[in-house]
């Protein structure tokens, strides 16, 4: 009992740094979804528009980003980039990385969606007298949402994965935290409550995931 209780006293006397480290992936989880999604829609539509140097220009950005490992791309942009004289702060290099790296995976997953709706909508919407971007809006979007959805939520839950790499550029997230504590008092249990604060934050993403696929169910 006594070692039980011992256990359960330096797990809270740790909990103040993993929830520190909780913060720290939360809000590199939240800016990099904001920031990736709305510009993988924009790759999405320019790599599947009928403009060859755009959707070419576009193809080399996303074979880059998925053809290289996020790690390297986090090292590149905060170790590499100031050699020629562009700077981050570690936050701001590890967010560009991920939104750059984030936005080209759902730049194809957008591609393959807008590839799949039935041409004879657009003419419809034309019939309608909709704009292009009306019809994108308005028709296109919410069935390749739908459509999308899995996939998107598959990537949505990496990204919580992911956001363990920026130990690389020495930030503070939720894994550093635990390896800290693991190096500094010579135990494991910082890394068994990493693990399931990880496993809450997937399970969590994945009931939202659920949600979300509900609310659009209705588009079949």
């Amino acid at each position: 009992m006594d070692v039980l209780a011992s256990q359960w006293h330096y797990a809270w006397q740790i909990m103040p740094s993993l929830f520190d480290g909780i913060k720290m992936t939360l809000s590199l989880f939240f800016f990099t979804l904001i920031g990736s999604i709305p510009l993988g829609i924009i790759v999405g539509l320019g790599r599947a528009s009928k403009f060859k140097p755009i959707r070419n220009i576009l193809g080399i950005y996303v074979w880059i980003m998925r053809g290289t490992p996020l790690l390297l791309q986090l090292i590149f942009v905060f170790y590499g980039l100031p050699i020629v004289g562009i700077v981050f702060q570690r936050y701001d290099a590890a967010l560009f990385a991920f939104i750059i790296n984030y936005a080209a995976y759902f730049a194809e997953i957008f591609r393959g969606g807008l590839q799949s709706i039935d041409r004879g909508q657009y003419e419809s919407a034309k019939v309608l007298r909709l704009t292009y971007w009306q019809t994108i809006k308005k028709i296109v979007l919410p069935q390749v949402m739908k459509i999308v959805l899995p996939s998107i939520g598959n990537e949505v839950i990496n990204l919580v994965k992911d956001s363990s790499l920026v130990y690389v550029i020495g930030l503070g997230d939720l894994l550093r935290a635990g390896n800290v504590a693991t190096a500094r008092d010579v135990t494991l249990l910082p890394l068994v409550l990493v693990g399931i604060g990880y496993l809450l934050l997937t399970a969590i993403l994945t009931l939202i995931q659920h949600k979300v696929e509900q609310h659009y169910s209705y588009y079949k």
